[in-house]
């Protein structure tokens, strides 16, 4: 471990240092110059993700009954901070973010039937649940807006039938180019006929190779600045056929049962962040320590040295917050554990950005030279501004929620 992370450690459980353990052996096979290429071709790592699949890290959550480790929170926040530090960058954790946590709707709220088919082959690496689909083109921060509809069939005698028929719209959904399922959100029941908007959205696993032989499924890749070797797409759906026993949990309960895992996924989104402002950090370091200007290395000047310092500062406290919440998220209220994943999800971005700034000051015009290292971190960084949430919308919840101000919206 280099200079930099030891003076960051944190205490970490047995499970998280063989967590740590793992995943760094895995990540020492893929170099800086692995991660620059991707993300300069475009090109989604699969060589990267396939050997987590077959080491069935994948499937982390996935429940020891059902043939995974049962991994929790604490666990995967280690995992997906060690993949970003390695030089993955969100890239690196983005391409199998989708695949880890689209898995506890599935274990939580899934037909025993469902489970017991496909939670063993996501615990293998046979199988892969990597896109959720659930933002929309006028349904954004707004999820509940959301316009795709899934409609019941009818047999002949007017009962219920054995498929939904889904039509709409979804928009920066990832990874179904690379995906066996994607978990999708519709509508059951529209929202001027629910007493209240959260309800009437229901929760589905969609088989994409199914839909797209139906002809029912059109996807439009999206051009992006950062993170572009995860592919982000629009999907069009057209009198798509998904069979009722798909159905995952009751129909019109699907945001509520998004709604249980969120607080963790934002958490492993944090720990994402403090990956990545460890990864620019170390670069920003090391050039400083090496690069010589006037017979002297530029890290001896304070106008360079400072804003290094700063951001080592920042992010060692967001890494303890990230931590400390990761730990304690299990054991408090709904509304006490969404202060807790915002609040560590805002610190870290902010930490992340400011940290991969700081590299890109360091190295001067090389600082945007592709040739480093520093200029993807930057734009990584600041798409963790971004999503899953943006920063605003972290501080609106903690305003009403933490100190009790009104809403806003």
């Amino acid at each position: 471990m280099t200079t930099v992370r030891s003076a960051m450690a944190v205490p970490l459980s047995e499970a998280q240092r063989l967590v740590q353990r793992g995943i760094r052996e895995v990540c020492e096979a893929f170099d800086d110059a692995y991660w620059r290429e991707c993300d300069r071709e475009g090109r989604y790592p699969d060589e990267f993700v396939d050997t987590l699949a077959e080491e069935g890290w994948l499937g982390a959550l996935v429940p020891e009954e059902y043939g995974g480790p049962g991994l929790g929170t604490p666990e995967v926040v280690v995992m997906m901070e060690e993949i970003a530090a390695s030089g993955g960058g969100f890239a690196g954790t983005q391409a199998i973010h989708g695949g880890i946590y689209n898995v506890p709707p599935l274990v939580n709220y899934a037909s025993e039937e469902l489970k017991a088919e496909l939670l063993p082959k996501l615990a293998d690496g046979e199988v892969a649940v990597q896109s959720l689909g659930l933002t929309e083109p006028n349904a954004g921060s707004d999820s509940t807006a959301m316009e795709t509809t899934a409609r019941r069939s009818k047999d002949a005698s007017g009962r219920p039938g054995n498929e939904y028929v889904v039509n709409g719209q979804k928009l920066w959904i990832s990874r179904v180019d690379r995906t066996d399922y994607v978990v999708l959100m519709a509508r059951t029941t529209p929202r001027d006929e629910v007493e209240k908007r959260t309800r009437g959205i229901s929760m589905f696993l969609v088989d994409v190779a199914d839909v797209r032989e139906q002809g029912a499924l059109e996807t439009r890749r999206i051009p992006k600045t950062a993170a572009d070797a995860v592919h982000s797409f629009e999907l069009f759906f057209e009198d798509a056929r998904v069979p009722a026993r798909n159905l995952v949990g009751e129909e019109g309960e699907g945001f509520y049962q998004l709604l249980d895992g969120l607080n963790e996924e934002r958490l492993v989104i944090a720990a994402e962040c403090i990956g990545l402002g460890e990864a620019a950090l170390e670069a920003g370091v090391a050039y400083a320590a090496e690069r010589e200007v006037f017979d002297r290395p530029i890290g001896k000047n304070q106008a360079i040295q400072h804003p290094l310092a700063e951001a080592f500062a920042h992010l060692t406290a967001a890494k303890r917050v990230v931590h400390d919440a990761a730990d304690r998220i299990h054991d408090v209220e709904r509304e006490q554990a969404g202060v807790l994943a915002n609040t560590a999800k805002y610190l870290a971005a902010e930490a992340a950005f400011e940290a991969a700034d700081a590299a890109v000051q360091t190295h001067g015009g090389f600082g945007v030279a592709r040739e480093y290292d520093v200029e993807r971190y930057f734009r990584e960084a600041r798409l963790c501004r971004l999503v899953p949430i943006a920063q605003e919308l972290a501080l609106n919840y903690i305003g009403t929620t933490a100190l009790d101000l009104p809403r806003s919206y």
